[in-house]
């Protein structure tokens, strides 16, 4: 499965696993096997830790609890009490250990540690001033606007960027083109 860090924090994009959420509500994580694979795809873990059925369910609580509390923190709405006091528990745990190997460093950790290190993420962005929605046309992946004026508009450019810039520039062609009808 292909998965696009392009959030800037790690809880953000474990949020984004479900794209569209208003629309189609695509699921990008639909196994343990395949949240293990993000684990790893996602720098957490050196490789895919093992994923129970419950460590599953775990992990996609705390998602589906993180999406609507970022989205008041957002819009500046408080974020439910309930919300905060998961995040909080499963950040209180241990996260993955980097160890220096041969050849590297490998970080190692199980489902649990890097659940931990989601929600120490996800503490992150729900205080971050930054914490932004995507503007994309049926996109609602958050991001961190780290750009300079603070005026990021899209989860990235390769994609909900493209798309909206291709779009303003069809819409000023077509003004054009009909500009150009009426004076001939």
């Amino acid at each position: 499965m292909e998965f696009a860090f392009v959030a800037g924090n790690l809880a953000l994009d474990f949020v984004a696993t479900v794209a569209s959420r208003d629309t189609v509500a695509a699921e990008r994580v639909p196994t343990p096997d395949a949240l293990a694979e993000w684990f790893a795809l996602s720098g957490a873990v050196s490789e895919p830790p093992e994923v129970s059925a419950v460590d599953y369910g775990r992990a996609i609580a705390l998602r589906e609890v993180l999406y609507p509390a970022l989205r008041a923190r957002a819009s500046g709405a408080p974020v439910d009490k309930d919300a905060i006091a998961l995040v909080n528990a499963l950040a209180a745990g241990p996260t993955p250990v980097p160890a220096l190997v041969d050849g590297g460093v490998r970080t190692l950790g199980s489902a649990d540690e890097v659940l931990a290190l989601v929600a120490r993420a996800a503490q992150h962005a729900l205080t971050d001033p930054r914490l932004r929605f995507c503007d994309g046309q049926d996109c609602t992946r958050p991001f961190v606007d780290a750009s300079r004026g603070h005026t990021r508009r899209w989860c990235g450019m390769a994609g909900c960027g493209d798309r909206a810039k291709a779009a303003a520039y069809r819409r000023r062609a077509a003004r054009q083109t009909r500009g150009a009808d009426v004076e001939g």
